[in-house]
């Protein structure tokens, strides 16, 4: 009988750099990149000293950038809004740091608050308001980068007694 063991023969799993995944450096899977916009909201030391308001438009800046993917810190004063949009190829990850804006989709109108996240797919239709009377902040994670930004027009359509917004590019 043979009195070799497993661990005899191939010798320890962790002595065996080669067999154990690498520890990837940036995010590459969604729940990462869910993650990683996580982290960086929760270090507000990071991010919080950037932070501006312009009353004429929606003041942005680019946080980071990695391997095929960029973060954007933004921040919305009452009554800004991005327009109806979708972000071309690019997925994204949308978390609000401070204060409340509001999501509008063909599904419907959502309150996002501090804290809440919201990921979307390529292609993914929305607008984002500040309908409140205090400044809101977010945090945009794009993969891959955002390239493009296509506007949107929505248009009232009625089906039988009812009206629906329904999105058109």
């Amino acid at each position: 009988m043979n009195s070799d063991s497993d661990l005899q023969i191939a010798g320890d799993i962790l002595e065996v750099p080669h067999l154990l995944q690498a520890r990837r450096e940036h995010p590459a899977t969604v729940a990462e990149f869910v993650g990683l916009a996580r982290s960086i909201a929760a270090d507000r030391a990071q991010w919080e000293h950037l932070v501006e308001y312009d009353a004429t438009t929606r003041w942005y800046h680019r946080l980071s950038t990695g391997p095929g993917y960029e973060v954007w810190l933004l921040s919305w004063v009452p009554g800004q809004g991005s327009g109806l949009h979708d972000h071309g190829p690019s997925s994204g990850v949308l978390t609000v740091l401070d204060g409340t804006l509001t999501e509008r989709t063909e599904r419907g109108t959502r309150a996002l608050g501090a804290g809440a996240q919201r990921v979307f797919a390529p292609g993914y239709v929305h607008e984002v308001v500040n309908d409140t009377l205090e400044p809101a902040i977010s945090l945009h994670v794009y993969f891959p980068g955002l390239t493009e930004m296509p506007m949107h027009t929505a248009c009232a359509r009625r089906t039988g007694s009812e009206t629906v917004d329904a999105v058109t590019a």
